[in-house]
């Protein structure tokens, strides 16, 4: 059974096309700015949901997908699940879906390698580059979505890279100027995302009773949105403003 904490038909948010995205339940790191608190605790309020109810409805959906749309998978971490997921994954395909992982790279064992070799594309969620403003805002490591990065890269797996950009957290030049400097060379990155830091989250923890860490972030202004895509642009050839 998989967890699923609720759904969205005809997204245009997360991935290419028109998309049924699916948020899972359970994250393993802990974003200051996380805009769904409530899907990370690994049971929550999750509904426990069968590989093929899940199938049913995606293939409800596929007229509207068009030629790029598909299911996404978001969370939450949904490689956290990657051993119910693969059977699902096999069906989807089996029905001609194209399949997005929303993901944070950070888990890796032969169950999330199994998972990725079913999916089209990822959209790989690099939160910081430098490993200390990293922990800082996540409390992890990100030494394996560096890794992760790398085996999509020699494994010839599409993946969209996608950077939060937080005011004082990492909006940081030298930073940005050294993920464009890891990843410049990558051929597998077909798209660089950068997302405005937002607050509409910030309701649910007033819901849930749990303070909002970063109370005092003001969102960015669009001179530091345009500063910010003008570094990206030095070192790539796709990178858009969500």
């Amino acid at each position: 059974m998989i967890r699923v904490h609720s759904y969205e038909s005809m997204g245009t948010f997360d991935g290419p096309g028109l998309r049924l995205v699916v948020f899972l339940q359970g994250c393993n790191f802990r974003c200051l700015y996380c805009a769904n608190p409530d899907t990370i605790d690994l049971k929550g309020e999750s509904k426990e949901t069968t590989p093929e109810e899940i199938v049913r409805m995606a293939v409800s959906q596929k007229a509207f997908f068009g030629k790029k749309g598909g299911i996404t998978f978001s969370g939450g971490e949904p490689t956290l699940q990657a051993k119910t997921l693969i059977p699902l994954f096999r069906q989807l395909k089996e029905q001609g879906i194209h399949i997005c992982v929303d993901s944070n790279g950070s888990i890796w064992n032969n169950d999330v390698e199994e998972l990725l070799k079913w999916t089209d594309l990822v959209l790989l969620d690099v939160k910081e580059f430098n490993d200390i403003r990293h922990r800082t805002l996540t409390e992890r490591s990100n030494a394996q979505t560096l890794y992760t990065a790398e085996w999509l890269e020699r494994n010839g797996k599409p993946f969209w890279l996608r950077y939060v950009l937080v005011p004082s957290y990492s909006a940081f030049e030298e930073d940005i100027r050294a993920l464009g400097e890891h990843f410049k060379t990558y051929q597998m990155i077909q798209r660089v995302e950068i997302l405005p830091y937002h607050t509409l989250g910030v309701h649910k923890y007033e819901a849930m009773g749990k303070p909002y860490k970063l109370s005092g972030i003001k969102e960015n202004t669009p001179e530091q949105l345009d500063r910010a895509k003008a570094l990206f642009d030095e070192y790539f050839n796709t990178v858009y403003l969500n």
